[in-house]
């Protein structure tokens, strides 16, 4: 049985008669009536009683409309699904990002992906490069916005550097104003407000702190970024961010830069090496790329 034997037994069935059922499908009349034919001839049954040139269904023919109609219409409803998903008027995309990517990068790269196409559903997972190294490895996202160097270098990702970052103090705008610009060594002895366990920033900060020999001091900790800018906004302590999240932090902080060389992240997208990401993700990564570029260290001048 061929799918186009059911369209032209269709189109028979409709017309009740094979010329303008041939009209319809676009065929000749006898290249219809021979694939109705062979239709009948591989179901056993004739299809149509054609008595005195009238054309009428038989009781198989009957039996076998809705069926041939509903075929039919799964058919074009799968070739609009597809297209569809071809012409990126749906689908999904599951992008994995650090926190502080979440507030700082993605908001305009989103706003841009959406206004072009409305239609894809954008899912959003937060976590840590480690987390999301994970998620990516077990096939549950399609792209990942990622901290290097990873935590865990995995063969089975590939990854395109997409910009490095300067990071930043941030104390409230109400405490007296630091010195321009801090040095790493300046944070010795000063309460820090600081991230929770798998945040890349807290390891990043930990270890600078570190190297100039000294442990942090902890006023706050285990927050979630929105919580860590609350928390320097009450006048709890410093942080160190990056300056994409503070310059989106409002007028209510101030704003920092630290001493060369100074602290900087590099920011690249991920995703699987063994599998090309759906076409909506690599729409998603098309744009993404285009933030491609190398920040240059910032005057430091309170903001």
């Amino acid at each position: 049985m061929q799918f186009q034997q059911l369209q032209y037994f269709v189109a028979v069935a409709e017309t009740r008669h094979f010329t303008r059922a041939a009209e319809r499908v676009h065929v000749s009349q006898p290249s219809l009536s021979q694939q109705i034919r062979a239709l009948e001839k591989e179901l056993g049954a004739e299809l149509f009683s054609r008595a005195r040139g009238n054309i009428a269904l038989t009781d198989a023919g009957e039996a076998l409309l809705p069926l041939a109609r509903r075929i039919l219409a799964d058919a074009d409803t799968a070739r609009h699904e597809v297209q569809e998903l071809a012409q990126l008027r749906r689908g999904r995309v599951r992008l994995g990002a650090t926190p502080s990517l979440c507030t700082g990068l993605l908001p305009d790269v989103l706003r841009a992906f959406h206004d072009l196409h409305p239609g894809i559903e954008l899912l959003i997972e937060e976590g840590g490069s480690h987390d999301l190294v994970r998620e990516l490895a077990r096939g549950a996202l399609d792209l990942a916005l990622v901290v290097l160097p990873l935590p865990t270098p995995s063969p089975a990702l590939t990854t395109v550097e997409l910009l490095q970052e300067d990071l930043v103090v941030v104390s409230s705008a109400a405490s007296p104003a630091p010195r321009r610009p801090v040095r790493i060594a300046d944070l010795q002895g000063e309460p820090l407000v600081m991230f929770r366990h798998g945040y890349d920033l807290r390891e990043l900060t930990v270890a600078a702190c570190r190297a100039e020999g000294f442990e942090p001091s902890f006023t706050v900790e285990g927050g979630e970024m929105d919580a860590v800018l609350g928390f320097v906004r009450a006048g709890l302590g410093v942080a160190v961010v990056p300056r994409m999240v503070a310059a989106r932090a409002g007028r209510d902080l101030r704003v920092t830069a630290l001493a060369r060389p100074g602290l900087r992240r590099t920011i690249a997208l991920a995703h699987r090496s063994d599998v090309a990401p759906p076409r909506a993700a690599r729409e998603l990564q098309r744009l993404l790329l285009r933030t491609r570029t190398s920040a240059p260290p910032e005057p430091g001048a309170d903001s």
